[in-house]
Formats: structure tokens, sequence, C-alpha cells
């Protein structure tokens, strides 16, 4: 069975590798997330001025990963978001800066 985003859990999708990676920016995902990046707020400030790092997309992306295959790895993670380029994670990106300003 493919995985879907749902969107009133705030989540989103992503494709890595041939599969659908759903995102899905919980509690614990963002303060994770948080922990390793500073603050989310500085994240979305710096998102909208262009000046996000593709390591803090990744890593983002990384923590707030839901039901992925146990083989995943960041590297390939980070992998898959350089093959498809920037413009494929976007929309992701931008479902889950959302989430972070607004909340569910």
């Amino acid at each position: 069975m493919i995985p879907v985003a749902n969107p009133v859990r705030g989540e989103a999708s992503l494709r890595v590798a041939g599969e659908v990676l759903v995102l899905r920016p919980t509690f614990a995902a963002l303060v994770a997330a948080e922990q390793e990046l500073g603050s989310l707020f500085a994240l979305v400030e710096r998102a909208v001025g262009g000046r996000l790092a593709l390591a803090e997309l990744v890593a983002l992306f990384w923590h707030c990963r839901h039901g992925a295959a146990d083989a995943l790895t960041r590297e390939m993670l980070g992998e898959a978001v350089v093959e498809a380029g920037l413009g494929a994670a976007t929309p992701a990106l931008k479902v889950l800066l959302r989430q972070i300003l607004a909340g569910r």
C-alpha cells in the first residue's frame, strides 16, 4: 500500500528513491528538529529569506519522516532531495513551514 499524506494532520509527501515518504510534523518531530537546528521561527525566517541550507532542509524532513522504511538513511534522504531538485522538495517544505507557524 502506498503511503498517503493526510493534510488534516499537516502531513506532506516526498518521493525518495521511487517511494513516497510521508512527513508528519508532530510535536516530538519538531522538538527534535529544533534541538538540532535551533529556533524553528529562525528556520522559517531563513526559508522565507532564501537562506535555508540544504542540510537544514534535510534535517527537518528527517525528523518529520513517518513510517519510513528502516533501510532509509539520512544520507539517502539527502541524496534523493538533491537528485529530485529543490523544486520538488519545495511543496513539502511549504506544508511543514505552514504547520510550524499555524499549527493544526
